[in-house]
């Protein structure tokens, strides 16, 4: 089963009761009949009672009224124990999660804790006591992990959304497997209070779910400044907003990207890249090598060490609790000293000098989320390079602090879904996002193994709480005083056209130069090109306390029937200046002269 959660959302506002949303759950998980799937399911009992108290309270100020999710078991619930797939480990916890606390306040209900590879520390999905989860696609095929439980929940309809970790790759890698969307946050957005660290500097929790809009909704809903997560970071508030304009996308060189033998990834690839030019991007092919010599320090280099540190009460005191691959993993970190760690940190901060210069090129990057599937059989033969293999396009990301956002992209030859992650510098989450929305939405790809295709591509830069704003000249994309925008922390919503009762004029002896744009009488004017973007209320009020006499702010109408505030010019101004409204926007009047 799929259904979006505003859809959910809005029957629980009408005439469907949350309990029988909660007993459906219960059903579909008796259904699918996976043992390895939950490591601790919550009594049915108890998720009803807390359907009916939520009832009681009223869904006011509940964006995710009702609707129900499950949490992978390194991330701690109150009233259910944490175990991190380590019975040895195991604790009750006292309070929940900074994360799930703000979800379940937003009206979301815990099903019950998902199975991992132990401790984090795989990409595979089986390094687990309690078993291996099925993969929500195809029996033979590892289900991905390590937030296997989590991926594969979603990937059998079972939930509408889930909570996984990313460090190397954990909450994409496993999305790619079971057909579903994996969002990997800017680094702090999400608060790790109350999550067992893999590797503190590099952790996030992650987001799974049917669709790109409905892990956008639960991003909105969980991301927050915490004090108690000294790596929690002050990012404004989370909105789903557009990208910009003739957006250049960065893709490996060709003979750079690996698929290990997989003919049909490969070309599933292909047709991907294919699509996206379709859709009006232009390529950039670039260098992979340092982000792949990147992605070789997480596990090669000095990192595995904060595996130890997370570990360190089990691997010193109980080893032979530890699933082996595990612990062969973890204890490698003996091997390293702090010299080898502070020569890794010299080495990463030249690599992240060099990927850099590549991100001046483009603004986001696609890659595919894996290099290749592996089955069950492949992994139990070879677990340490098959894990390795997977994390190729995955293991940079956190290092460099990138975001990142993978979603199924169409259907291979063989009948598996391809999967495109996109990455942005860390803060560009809304805009790749928006990206990854609109592709899915036009991929053909079912959404894991429900047969249901991805819902259209939500309207973006709509957020009720932002003020949107029309810039026509020097602010425009690309041109000199956009980074005034991006300073405030504005998002690009979409270009747009006035009605055809505005003047464009180039006005004279203006530093950079500027247009006017100004509304004169129905008929008398042309369609002028715009830029809408999406700001904050206090940053609207610090843009428009600084624009300079004779420009000023307006309601520009659209031909499209929408309106917005944005720049215009006093009448007089405009005395004497060029009318190049025959050229339809600034940028073409740029580009001719």
């Amino acid at each position: 089963m799929f259904e979006t959660i505003a859809s959910l959302v809005a029957r629980h506002h009408g005439y469907e009761d949350v309990a029988a949303t909660i007993e459906a759950v219960y059903a579909r998980i008796e259904k699918h009949a996976d043992p390895a799937l939950f490591i601790t399911l919550r009594a049915k009992e108890a998720a009803l009672a807390a359907a009916k108290a939520m009832t009681a309270a009223g869904r006011e100020g509940k964006p995710l009224y009702g609707v129900p999710f499950v949490v992978k078991d390194n991330i701690d619930v109150a009233g259910l124990p944490t175990t991190a797939a380590c019975p040895a480990f195991a604790y009750a916890p006292g309070k929940s999660a900074f994360v799930v606390a703000k979800l379940e306040a937003a009206g979301a209900i815990v099903i019950g804790k998902t199975n991992l590879d132990q401790f984090a520390t795989g990409l595979v999905g089986v390094r687990s006591p309690y078993g291996a989860p099925r993969n929500a696609l195809r029996a033979d095929l590892i289900p991905g992990g390590s937030s296997s439980g989590s991926a594969t929940a979603v990937g059998a309809g079972i939930v509408p959304f889930s909570l996984g970790t990313d460090t190397a790759g954990s909450g994409r890698v496993p999305a790619a497997l079971n057909g579903i969307v994996g969002l990997k946050p800017t680094l702090g957005t999400l608060s790790a209070s109350g999550v067992v660290p893999a590797c503190r500097t590099l952790d996030t929790i992650s987001i799974f779910a049917g669709c790109v809009e409905d892990a956008f909704t639960v991003f909105e809903a969980a991301a927050g400044y915490d004090a108690a997560d000294p790596y929690s970071r002050g990012w404004a508030e989370p909105k789903m907003t557009g990208y910009p304009p003739h957006w250049p996308i960065g893709v490996p060189r060709k003979d750079q990207r690996a698929f290990f033998g997989d003919a049909a990834a490969e070309a599933a690839f292909e047709a991907d890249l294919a699509r996206l030019q379709s859709a009006g991007f232009t390529l950039v092919e670039f260098d992979f090598a340092p982000f792949a010599e990147t992605a070789r320090l997480l596990y090669e280099g000095p990192w595995v060490a904060e595996r130890y540190a997370a570990t360190k009460a089990i691997v010193e005191t109980r080893p032979e609790a530890m699933h082996p691959v595990t612990r062969a993993i973890i204890e490698g970190a003996r091997r390293f000293d702090a010299v080898s760690a502070f020569e890794a940190e010299y080495r990463l901060a030249a690599l992240k000098r060099q990927t850099q210069a590549a991100w001046r090129a483009f603004g986001a990057m696609a890659v595919p989320t894996m290099p290749r599937a592996y089955t069950l059989a492949e992994v139990a033969a070879d677990p340490i390079a098959t894990n390795s293999k997977l994390g190729t396009y995955t293991n940079f990301v956190n290092l460099l602090d990138l975001c990142a956002i993978a979603y199924p992209s169409g259907v291979r030859s063989d009948g598996l879904p391809s999967s495109v992650t996109l990455i942005a510098p860390g803060g560009g989450d809304a805009s790749v996002a928006a990206l990854a929305a609109r592709m899915h939405a036009a991929s053909g790809a079912p959404v894991g193994a429900t047969g249901a295709l991805a819902p259209p591509a939500p309207p973006v830069g709509e957020h009720p709480r932002y003020v949107r704003i029309a810039v026509v000249g020097a602010h425009l994309s690309g041109l000199p005083l956009n980074g005034q925008l991006r300073d405030l922390d504005a998002e690009f919503v979409r270009e747009a056209r006035t009605t055809a009762d505005y003047k464009l004029f180039a006005l004279p002896n203006t530093a950079p130069p500027k247009p006017g744009l100004l509304r004169v009488g129905e008929g008398e004017g042309a369609k002028i090109a715009v830029e809408i973007w999406s700001l904050s209320p206090a940053a609207f009020g610090a843009f428009v306390s600084a624009i300079p006499s004779p420009l000023g702010i307006g309601t520009l109408l659209f031909d499209d029937g929408t309106s917005a505030q944005g720049f215009l010019v006093e009448a007089e101004a405009v005395k004497g200046a060029e009318d190049i409204s025959r050229f339809g926007g600034w940028r073409a009047y740029l580009a001719a002269r």
